[in-house]
Order: structure tokens, then sequence, then C-alpha cells
């Protein structure tokens, strides 16, 4: 954890100031256009400078107030509300994901001499939180804490996450420094964060750190907890002992859950042993624990990277029997399996049974997706497939504008995939590691190589700490481009990093050396 976090003395508002990252030029297109990431977000970012946005800047965003009598047209006409509905009104436009509108209430609220109570801040700072505005999260915070509120953990587990999710190490190291000076203590919440995160970017020796002190602290491993560790077994190609985990998981008295048994079918189909993962989602059916999302999302992707694309639309279409709609990565997925047979006939038929069953919203992603992957061609231009989403009423996200990158990158279109990240940020929401991420794939793919090792660097420059996801996409880029020599380089980055590699990297590793032993034979 100490090697994981290292904290420097700066404070969590670090964030807000100027960031090597954020003047990243890379050129690109014919003309060698600049590209200049977050240029509006140099600035220390601060709760004036909300209030100001939000008065200036407010659009007419969907929302299920619009019909309210209590709507926020009606402070703008000076109409009365007390303190008490002011605060309940933000705290619901925070449930709804409503963020902006929620900012505009607070900038009128403090204009007519009312404060958010305890809770309002809370609910605004998570609902910030969750669509990966930290900056403005972070200002919301730091007024709560000069009007002498004290925010409770779940406040700070919120920023945690947020920071993590985004690979602000650093960051999140102050946070948990603050958790300890107030005296707070760590919940299981907490632990649980960091668990993810250790997990997701491939830190092996730190995930049994934390969960040592999850043990010393007396918290009992759970479910969630015995999900990630099959997890981490499994990407470093030790799935009998991720097997192993499951029966230790029995042995302790702790029951097969949902999230156990997804971690197991994951770990099967990983390994491509498909009838294994069939016969655990059967199984779970008869302990009658009911398959969500997640667990559909693992069949049909690990059947489509198999080959049995077949299987993946019977999969797809049971779904949707049971009433749930495809993670918009998972659909991307089909449909490029299906593009790449030229087999467009049965992506139409799908999509349009998807709209007969689907809502509009949901249908308007699904559809741009299509579009971006087929042969229509009118969402050629990130900004057209945006400006799209917008008219649907869609509320854009960072998870959104990741899959609509990925969508760009998987065809090779660099400039595109630059041109979402830049919409993105014009909407307010910063890059995230997975953004980036992809962004180096779609350099990747295209053959330049340069260009997806300037944004590495760039990453580690602006503080964030590279996963296993891009060290191994980093490799993948100078493999396509025959620099075999520099993939032994990245692969000792990515151990001294802290990231243990998984089976892929390994793989790449192998295959790179190969290549040099034979070119020196």
């Amino acid at each position: 954890m100490q090697i994981m976090f290292s904290v420097e003395p700066f404070s969590v508002s670090f964030v807000h100031g100027i960031s090597p990252f954020f003047f990243v030029c890379l050129k690109y297109l014919k003309g060698h256009t600049e590209s200049k990431f977050l240029n509006s977000l140099h600035h220390p970012v601060g709760c004036n400078r909300v209030k100001d946005c939000c008065v200036n800047t407010f659009r007419s965003f969907s929302s299920p107030f619009e019909n309210s009598t209590v709507h926020l047209i009606g402070l703008e006409h000076r109409e009365e509300l007390s303190r008490e509905g002011c605060n309940d009104l933000l705290c619901e436009l925070c449930g709804w994901g409503d963020a902006d509108n929620a900012l505009l209430l607070l900038a009128r609220m403090e204009a007519v001499g009312f404060r958010p109570n305890a809770t309002a801040y809370i609910c605004l700072i998570t609902a910030l939180g969750n669509v990966g505005r930290t900056l403005e999260a972070d200002a919301i915070l730091q007024d709560m804490l000069r009007l002498g509120f004290k925010p409770r953990l779940n406040v700070y587990n919120v920023l945690l996450r947020c920071f993590l999710r985004k690979g602000l190490l650093r960051v999140a190291g102050q946070v948990l420094v603050e958790i300890d000076n107030l005296g707070i203590g760590r919940n299981r919440e907490t632990y649980e964060i960091l668990l993810d995160y250790c997990v997701h970017s491939g830190r092996l020796e730190d995930t049994w750190t934390i969960i040592g002190e999850m043990r010393r602290e007396g918290f009992q491993l759970n479910s969630f907890v015995y999900s990630k560790v099959i997890r981490l077994y499994r990407d470093n190609g030790m799935w009998k002992k991720a097997m192993s985990i499951v029966r230790e998981t029995k042995e302790m008295g702790v029951s097969l859950d949902k999230k156990i048994y997804n971690s197991i079918i994951d770990t099967f189909g990983k390994y491509g042993d498909l009838g294994e993962a069939l016969e655990v989602f059967e199984k779970m059916q008869e302990e009658v624990i009911k398959p969500d999302i997640v667990t559909w999302n693992l069949l049909i992707k690990w059947h489509c990277n198999s080959g049995y694309i077949d299987h993946a639309l019977e999969l797809f279409a049971k779904m949707q029997e049971q009433g749930l709609y495809p993670d918009p990565k998972i659909f991307s997925m089909l449909i490029s399996r299906l593009g790449e047979q030229g087999k467009w006939d049965i992506i139409k038929n799908n999509f349009e049974n998807m709209k007969c069953r689907g809502h509009q919203k949901s249908g308007a992603i699904y559809a741009v997706l299509v579009d971006i992957y087929g042969q229509y061609g009118r969402f050629e231009d990130a900004e057209k497939c945006v400006n799209a989403l917008k008219v649907e009423g869609i509320q854009l996200s960072a998870s959104i504008f990741c899959v609509l990158a990925n969508a760009y990158a998987q065809q090779g279109l660099c400039e595109q995939t630059v041109k979402v990240l830049q919409l993105m940020e014009a909407e307010g929401i910063e890059p995230n590691l997975i953004m980036l991420n992809v962004l180096i794939n779609a350099f990747g793919v295209s053959g330049r190589h340069l260009e997806a090792l300037s944004v590495y660097h760039c990453i580690k420059e602006s503080g964030i700490s590279p996963d296993v996801v891009t060290y191994g996409t980093l490799m993948k880029a100078f493999i396509r481009a025959k620099k075999f020599d520099q993939v032994p380089v990245i692969f000792k980055e990515m151990e001294s990093a802290g990231c243990t590699p998984d089976r892929k990297a390994r793989e790449m590793l192998q295959n790179a050396l190969m290549v040099l032993e034979q070119r020196h034979i």
C-alpha cells in the first residue's frame, strides 16, 4: 500500500493545477492540426467558478422535474422557495443524475442567500463523482469544509473511487491520508474500492496487502473479495489456483453468490472452456440465483472471442427476453464480429428486434454504434455522432464517450478517436485512464506507434498511473510496428510500476523475444 500510494505533501486539489498531460499536442489529420486537451481545466477550480459557469451556460436538459411546480425556472423568476425545499430538490436532481441542473440550483440558492445542508452537499459530490467530474466534486468538498461541515466517510469514498478510476494514485493516496488524519477510520467500502482498483490494474502484491489489512482490521472476507481474488489469479494465468479459491470459499462458509458465479464464468470463458462456463451458468440458475447483466455480457463476450457468433446471438436474444439490454461495449463487440463476416442482414434484424423491445434513448446509442461499424457513414464524424445523442436526450458520461471512442479506434479511425476525447473535455468530463488506453489503441491500430508512445508518456507526466491494459496496448502497438526490441523495455517498465503482467502481456513478450532471437541467428 505504501508503494502503491506514494503520498507527497499536496492537497487533494492537486488535480486542479496545471498538469503536463493537459498540454499534450498530438498532430493528426492532413493539416497536422494541434489538439490541446483540457485547456479549459488548466486553472484552479473554485465554487465561484462553478457557479458562474452554471449561470452563464445553463442549457435545457431533460429532467423528471420539467412539469413540476417547483422547477428551476421558478427560482429564476424569484418564486419563493424554502431552504428545505431547495435542498430536497437538489437531492432529487442529484438522484436522477442531473448534475448540471443541480449545479444551477446551487448557484441560484447561493444568490438568494440559501446554503445547502450537509445531505445536499453529499448528494452533489456523489452525483458529480459518478459522472467523472472530479474537479467540480472536489471544489464542492472544499466549499463544504470552509463552511465548517465535517464530511462523513462516504464522501471521501466517492472521491477515492473517482480518483482511482482516473488512475490518479497520488491524489487517491492523499484522500486516504485525510481519512486517517480525521480519525474517521476506513470502512469495508474503502477497502473494496482499493481492492477493485488493484485487481483491475494488475497489482498482485498490493491486492494481497489490502486483503491482509482487511483481516487485521477485523473485516470478514466476503463474496466481493473472493470474486476479485479469483479474477486476479485468472488474469495471471493461474486459473487452477482461481478455482481452488472457489473451494476455499465453500470451506469458509461463504455462499456462492452472483459475484462469485460471474467470476467463475469469466475464468472458464477466458480460457476457452465455454462448456464449463455454461454448466456454471445452469447451476447458478438451479441455485435460484438470477443471472444479471454482467453474467449475460460475459457469456456473450467469450462466445464472440472464441468465434461462436451463432451461440452469442442466441444468448443475446435470451438476455433480451429477460428484459435486460446489453452493455454498449458488448453490443459493439457483437456487431464488430458480424461486420467482419459481412453479416449485415443479421445485424439489421437484431437491431430492429432491439428497437421493438427497447426504449428510445438506449436505442439511440446502439443506432450510433451500428452506424460507426456499418456501411451507412452518417456518423463518420464524431461531432455529428455526439450531437445526434444529445438530440435524443442522452445524458453523456465518461463511459458513453469511451464506448464511442473505442468504436472509432477499432476501425482504425484515430482522428475521430481524438475528436471524441476533445468533445468529452468540451462537456466538462475529464479523461480517465480507460479513454487514454483507447487512444493508445487507436494509434496502435493505425500503425502510429510514436503517437501511442507519446500518449503513454503524457499519462505518466500527468500523475496518472498506467495499468496492465496501458502497457499491454502499448506493447501491441510496437509489435504491429515491428519494433520488437522495445517490447521487453515496456514489459520491464510494467513490472517496475508494480503491475503484474497478465497472460497476454507474457505471450507478447515471448513472441517478441522469439523474433529478436531469429533475427540474430
